[in-house]
């Protein structure tokens, strides 16, 4: 009886915030798929399942999130705003910060049982390496950027809600998720590839963690059902890669020549590269009043080429009951292949068309 009563409170409704995006919008259809009740949240959505409830819901606004997030079972929070050109710092916050406390308050209202929250593994970087870094790494005391700032202190808030038991709640930390269906980051390595070509900064001596989309998506389902069945989860972080580090600038060469594209021949020195993202930095403060630089043009981004970032996945392994069933070398073949899907080239456009809102799930240059 004890199983059939745990088996139906997991099928029960799940609301998903960001879920327009890429990682989000990959949640939805694992749900749905599952035959899931699922509610998807955003101020600009567009329904892309007739299974799916689509709510046009922005998560700053509080007493519509309550309403949207009543009757759910369980919260998967993926929306966030992320580091990218005319991104305001005040709005990254409102959103990551501000929204994310917003999700707390209604799931509390709300009586959601259980919340997985999606946070990044650049909550623990400090422009220094990480090597096989994991969850008893401290938040960055450093400050690199408003995104990762106000990614700590949301990750923070979920992590301390959950002590209050009500409601189960553990945070994700995925590392540079690729995949088919990303509207950011491949498009523009592709874009560049077709233009100027792609530079390389530094050299290839720091390994870098990636997470394949579908791997993450088997993480978050497994964390749900892991929150029902073991409440130590409740309260807990978990790196989420693939557990194959690799220099950052070959994972990209070989993304692009499984693609057709040729090898990175161009280079950058690091040096000269963190010098002219602080001139642009600069020029943005004060010229933009404090928008943010182009994508991948800050240092931030530049240090975070140029350090090994790779960590160790066991305790999501044996916490969740989870393991990336899905390789680097065959993420790698899928995400090619998927440029020649027409759906994905026509999610592409969509994504190019300025009338289009940009869904914030999903990050610039450099994925979460």
């Amino acid at each position: 009886m004890g199983l059939d009563i745990r088996n139906a409170l997991i099928k029960g409704p799940v609301l998903v915030t960001g879920g327009c995006g890429f990682i989000g919008g990959a949640i939805v259809h694992a749900l749905a798929d599952e035959g899931r009740d699922v509610r998807v949240v955003s101020p600009h959505c567009h329904s892309f399942r007739s299974d799916v409830r689509f709510l046009n819901v922005d998560i700053r606004d509080l007493s519509a999130l309550v309403r949207a997030c009543q009757g759910c079972e369980t919260v998967i929070h993926c929306a966030s705003v992320v580091q990218t050109r005319n991104t305001a710092r005040d709005e990254m916050w409102s959103v990551n910060y501000g929204g994310t406390v917003n999700v707390i308050e209604a799931c509390r209202r709300a009586g959601v049982r259980k919340l997985v929250h999606i946070s990044s593994a650049s909550v623990v970087f400090e422009g220094r390496d990480i090597e096989a870094g994991d969850e008893t790494l401290p938040y960055a005391e450093v400050s690199m950027s408003a995104y990762v700032d106000s990614k700590i202190e949301a990750e923070r808030r979920v992590l301390e809600f959950a002590t209050e038991d009500v409601t189960r709640a553990c945070a994700l930390r995925p590392h540079l998720v690729f995949g088919p269906g990303d509207q950011r980051f491949l498009p523009n390595i592709l874009k560049r590839a077709d233009g100027a070509g792609i530079r390389e900064v530094g050299r290839r001596e720091k390994l870098s963690d990636f997470v394949y989309v579908d791997n993450v998506v088997d993480a978050v389902l497994a964390a749900e059902r892991a929150l029902d069945s073991n409440g130590l989860v409740s309260g807990q972080a978990y790196f989420v890669t693939n557990a194959e580090p690799v220099p950052f600038f070959e994972f990209i060469e070989r993304l692009l020549m499984a693609s057709g594209y040729g090898p990175i021949r161009r280079r950058i020195p690091y040096w000269v590269a963190y010098a002219g993202a602080g001139i642009v930095e600069g020029f943005h403060a004060v010229i933009r009043r404090g928008l943010v630089p182009e994508d991948g043009l800050s240092r931030f981004a530049v240090r975070y080429l140029n350090t090994h970032h790779y960590f160790r996945i066991d305790k999501a392994c044996r916490d969740l009951h989870w393991q990336p069933r899905v390789s680097l070398a065959e993420g790698i073949a899928r995400t090619a292949d998927s440029l020649h899907d027409s759906a994905y080239d026509r999610a592409l456009r969509v994504q190019q068309e300025p009338s289009i809102a940009k869904e914030p799930d999903d990050k610039g240059d450099v994925p979460r």
